[in-house]
């Protein structure tokens, strides 16, 4: 009985000691700050480096989820502690303006990745750019980047604005579905209005009423489409927008305020193919 005693504790001793040791020489777990991110491009000053990143490593007229990382060029580490904004600007041959912006957060479950959007409701061209400019602060020290920034035309549209019945200008941007499918896909709109030429606020409160059609296909729609109404928890409009096929779809909008009256928007009749304001989806 001794002796099997004996054996057992030393096969406990051994499977101890060798844990141990795993644990010891166990390599740590590296968290990819940027998977699934392409860079757009770099914006630099005298003491850091703004690296820009996009799902496709561009930007295009419409709404951009954007992430950055802040290089220190003297230390070659990234910040983990800064407070960042940002200030988009298209700078016309008459005139400056500005376009929607959400807040830029720390991106959750990373280090040094912070991420925000921007809705460039124009493209530039030959003559007019955008240019970003990003303040941040570090440690109570005050800094500030600024470039010009590539912002082409999307070749379907993603983003529409107009004035509505009550003079009001109004934004709408196209967010999701990104990848949309043969399905019942979840819908994403920002809805915003432009207060001066450098504040587009988000529109509380409001209702867009869809309905998807194909041109190409006599027109018809889809069943099971939800219209979108807005979300207390990031302000966008959410619903849902029913794609029987692959194909050209034409999604037809309406924007209702409040007291559920059409701002702007046509109900899609025989005689009326077409809503004046909409979005385009090919796959």
């Amino acid at each position: 009985m001794k002796f099997q005693l004996k054996n057992i504790v030393t096969v406990l001793l051994v499977a101890i000691t060798f844990a141990s040791c795993s644990t010891d020489n166990s390599e740590p777990i590296l968290i990819n700050e940027l998977d699934g991110l392409t860079k757009i491009q770099e914006i630099t000053n005298d003491t850091h480096t703004i690296e820009l990143y996009s799902a496709s490593g561009t930007l295009q007229q419409g709404y951009n989820a954007i992430s950055l990382r802040i290089k220190n060029k003297a230390t070659k580490e990234y910040e983990t502690n800064a407070t960042v904004n940002w200030a988009p600007i298209m700078k016309m041959s008459t005139m400056s303006h500005a376009c929607p912006y959400s807040e830029i957060k720390k991106t959750s479950g990373k280090q040094t990745l912070y991420n925000g959007y921007i809705v460039f409701q124009m493209a530039e061209n030959t003559m007019e750019h955008w240019f970003l400019t990003i303040n941040y602060s570090i440690n109570g020290v005050a800094e500030s980047v600024s470039a010009q920034i590539a912002v082409p035309a999307s070749t379907k549209q993603r983003v529409t604005t107009f004035t509505g019945t009550d003079g009001t200008k109004y934004l709408l941007a196209f967010i999701d579905p990104s990848n949309p499918k043969v399905a019942t896909n979840e819908m994403t709109v920002g809805v915003y209005k432009m207060s001066s030429m450098m504040l587009f606020p988000v529109v509380d409160g409001f209702k867009v009423k869809i309905d998807p059609r194909m041109p190409s296909m006599g027109n018809h729609g889809s069943p099971n489409n939800v219209d979108l109404t807005q979300s207390s928890i990031d302000k966008l409009y959410h619903g849902k927008l029913s794609l029987t096929m692959t194909g050209y779809w034409k999604i037809n909008l309406q924007l209702l305020n409040e007291k559920n009256e059409v701002l702007k928007g046509e109900s899609i009749t025989d005689a009326v193919p077409s809503s004046t304001i909409y979005f385009e989806i090919e796959f």
